[in-house]
Formats: C-alpha cells, sequence, structure tokens
C-alpha cells in the first residue's frame, strides 16, 4: 500500500508558475487550490498544511491540519479572521521579511510627497494651471530633519537606512532598545516615546497592531507632536488613535498624515480621511509589489523543505504574543 502523500492546501491566488514549480519540486506533496472560504473548507478537511490566508471556515473543517503557512506578516489581520486560531494548538509560522523594501519605499514616497507638495502639483496638472509662485518657500528639503520611528523592527530599520541617504537625524523607539546602528542618533525604549513624538518632524509608525500597541498613539500623545510634524502609517491600523489624529490634521497640530492601514478596511464612505485635504489614503498596498510575493514563496518552499525533513520552522508565531 502505497503511503498517503501530505496535503497542501494552497489559498492564496499565486501565479501558475508557482504552482507548477511546487509540484516540480515536491512529487511527494498533493497541493491543492482552494482560494475562497467555500473551496479551502473543502479541501481543508483532510489537509496537512494550508499556505496563503486561514478562513474560518477552512480552519472549522479541518481534521488534522498540524501546520499554517501565513503568506504575510501581520497576523492579527488572522486573528480578527478566524477568531479560534490564537487559542489553538495549531503551528502558526509568517513571511518575515520580504515586505520590508517595499514598505520602507512607501514611507519615503510619502515623505517625499508632503515635503514636496507633490498632491497640490498633481491637482494643478489635472487644472492646468502653472504657478510656480505659490510653491515660493513652501518646498520641505529633508536633510538636516528628524525623523522619529515607531518600532525598531525589520520596517523600521529599513526605514532609517533609507533616511540615512536623504541626512535625516534619526531617533526610534521599541520595546527591546538596542545599540544603534550606524546611521541612527538612538533606539530608545517606550519610556521616551512621549519626547522622540515631541521633537520629531516626521514620524513613521511601523509597530504590529498587538493588545499593548492598539491605541498607543492616543489623543494625549497626539497633542504632545511636534506642531506641524507630518505622520505616515505603515504597519496596521488601530496603534494611531484615528479621531484624534483627524482633530490634529484639521487644527494643524499634525501638518500631513498618510495611512496604508486603518483601523477598519475599507473605512465607510463617509471617513474624514477620504476628504481631509493634508492626509493621503492608500489601500493597504504599500508591500504590494511583485519580489515581494515571489520573496514570500520562497520562503514557503524553505520552510516546506524543512517540514518534509523534520526540521524546525522559521519564523514561528508567538499567538499569544501576536507576532
Amino acid at each position: 500500500m502505497s503511503e498517503q502523500k501530505l496535503k497542501v492546501v494552497l489559498s492564496h491566488r499565486c501565479r501558475e508558475q508557482f504552482i507548477t514549480e511546487l509540484r516540480a519540486e515536491f512529487p511527494q506533496v498533493d497541493f491543492r487550490l482552494g482560494f475562497t472560504p467555500r473551496d479551502q473548507a473543502r479541501e481543508a478537511v483532510d489537509a496537512d498544511v494550508i499556505w496563503g490566508v486561514l478562513y474560518r471556515e477552512g480552519f472549522l473543517a479541518a481534521k488534522k491540519l498540524r501546520w499554517f503557512c501565513y503568506l504575510g506578516i501581520g497576523v492579527d489581520s488572522m486573528f480578527k479572521l478566524t477568531p479560534e486560531l490564537p487559542n489553538s494548538d495549531l503551528t502558526m509560522t509568517y513571511s518575515r521579511g520580504p515586505h520590508v523594501i517595499a514598505m520602507a519605499e512607501y514611507a519615503f514616497g510619502m515623505i517625499l510627497a508632503f515635503a514636496h507638495r507633490l498632491r497640490d502639483s498633481f491637482e494643478d496638472q489635472r487644472n492646468h494651471v502653472w504657478d510656480t509662485g505659490k510653491y515660493h518657500r513652501t518646498i520641505g528639503e529633508l536633510a538636516g530633519s528628524t525623523l522619529g520611528i515607531l518600532a525598531f523592527g525589520d520596517i523600521g530599520r529599513a526605514v532609517a537606512r533609507r533616511a540615512a541617504g536623504f541626512d535625516m537625524d534619526v531617533v526610534a523607539v521599541d520595546l527591546a532598545p538596542t545599540a544603534a546602528p550606524q546611521g541612527v542618533r538612538a533606539v530608545w525604549g517606550m519610556d521616551r516615546l512621549d519626547e522622540m513624538l515631541a521633537t520629531s518632524d516626521w514620524i513613521v509608525v511601523t509597530a504590529p497592531w498587538t493588545p499593548q500597541t492598539a491605541g498607543l498613539v492616543d489623543r494625549e500623545r497626539m497633542a504632545k507632536i511636534k506642531r506641524g510634524a507630518h505622520l505616515v502609517v505603515v504597519s496596521r491600523g488601530g496603534v494611531v488613535d484615528e479621531g484624534a489624529l483627524i482633530d490634529a490634521l484639521r487644527s494643524g497640530q499634525v501638518a500631513g498624515a498618510a495611512l496604508d492601514a486603518l483601523a477598519d478596511e475599507p473605512p465607510p464612505d463617509d471617513h474624514p480621511l477620504w476628504d481631509l485635504p493634508n492626509a493621503i489614503v492608500t489601500a493597504h498596498t504599500s508591500a504590494e509589489s511583485a519580489e515581494n510575493y515571489d520573496r514570500r514563496g520562497e520562503i514557503f518552499k524553505q520552510n516546506l523543505r524543512r517540514y518534509l525533513a523534520g526540521e524546525p520552522l522559521m519564523y514561528v508565531v508567538d499567538k499569544g504574543r501576536g507576532y
């Protein structure tokens, strides 16, 4: 009697080439597709592994699931999708690293957009307006300004490396402060978050959402931000109090904000951030590069090799901590 193949359900709409590569490299694995909640539930009944996303329907239907390999990095989104997941015994891994380049570049794209008033320039172009005078003495230079980074993990470090190329003064705060790498003035503990907010011209939020970071930049902290500073949120919604941010944008306490992640996605049609002239909202797209998805696929291949060989998996999630 032949040995039963390991069954892996692919639950993200990946390229056909990637599926072909998987089947060629791992002939001992039965790869099935389950892109929708219904299809995943059907295939998950006797699946050993699910890669991509884990729908609640698939989780509840699974009888022998041992490993869920999350395609992304923000595991809180999977906890919202499948509330039973955090308290389960299921091994969960994530794809640490592939998103970093695109998200760090997004942060600087937003910083440069504000510094050079690109939104106004685009509007002028649409309206066929040529008015050099209105930009007189209003373009900001990054050199010499202070960049504050909230959370100095992979994304935060990548942002800091790029800031060095713009001759910015960089400080960061983190739960586990470390010695500052080259190009960074200091990495402080969270006890100095208020100081960082009060002295930074640009603030980039790269913190994951956890119960400890939820509402971390609340109304009280928003009032401590250096007047006229700009805020960029690239990690998760809910770390920054959006109501307090809206009021700060309206008052000019915060000169501008770019958000790629919101507490509720998509936001309702009447959400003020849609229409504020000093806010830029993008649809959680900062990491959506082709290279990111290719690198995520490579991480899955590496971990699948380890799994088949009985070796420890990379990037195992501590579901209690949320990362």
